[in-house]
């Protein structure tokens, strides 16, 4: 018997997991298996980014056949593209930025999302449209911990899950800040296990990610 996707609200994609795995897929034979591994390490959240022509039919594999996954669609830059993940079987969307017509088009999808901020003006824009959590990117580059911390003070009602440049050394800093509910980073997917399809070593970090707690 097929298990149901594990349920969660409009308000908890960021405490799924303390991390979620930033996928990029170039063979959809991949997806599947991929997932599998990273569920089994105790990461449900994935982020499929549309970044290859590989990505939507990846999400729909994924959706498909591995229901314990929760499957999102990252780098989302386009109405269109909202649309099309959501077809897919995405259910949450991550974008590196944002403007007024894809906010509208992530509010209007139905499923969770978080759009990308890197400056304090972003996140006081988002909070005046009524969303409170957001992805900061790129993390390390735009200032750190050090610059989510300072927003903590001023804005504490929005939630962040940082990433880029993020590794299994600074990953536990960033989930330590109140304002942090997860981490994105690809870390669990080295190429070289990926290009083996060493899903073994996939999981194993897999787990270890799992276990980065506050």
């Amino acid at each position: 018997m097929t298990s149901s996707p594990p349920p969660f609200s409009r308000a908890s994609v960021l405490d799924l997991a303390p991390v979620v795995p930033v996928v990029v897929v170039t063979d959809v034979s991949d997806a599947v298996p991929l997932a599998r591994a990273l569920v089994a390490g105790g990461l449900p959240a994935i982020e499929v980014t549309l970044r290859t022509p590989a990505a939507l039919d990846a999400i729909r594999a994924i959706a498909a056949e591995v229901p314990e996954a929760v499957v999102g669609a990252g780098t989302v830059l386009t109405p269109e593209q909202v649309t099309a993940s959501v077809a897919a079987g995405a259910r949450f969307l991550v974008s590196p930025g944002w403007t007024d017509g894809l906010l509208a088009a992530m509010k209007a999808s139905g499923v969770p999302f978080l759009p990308g901020v890197s400056t304090a003006s972003e996140v006081v824009a988002l909070l005046e449209r009524g969303v409170r959590e957001m992805k900061f990117f790129p993390a390390q580059a735009a200032g750190g911990t050090a610059y989510l911390k300072s927003l903590s003070g001023p804005l504490p009602q929005a939630r962040f899950c940082p990433t880029g440049g993020i590794g299994p050394e600074c990953a536990p800093d960033y989930l330590a800040l109140p304002n942090v509910g997860c981490v994105g980073g690809s870390w669990m997917l080295p190429a070289d296990a990926v290009a083996a399809r060493d899903w073994h070593r996939v999981e194993e970090l897999a787990r270890t990610a799992s276990a980065l707690r506050r």
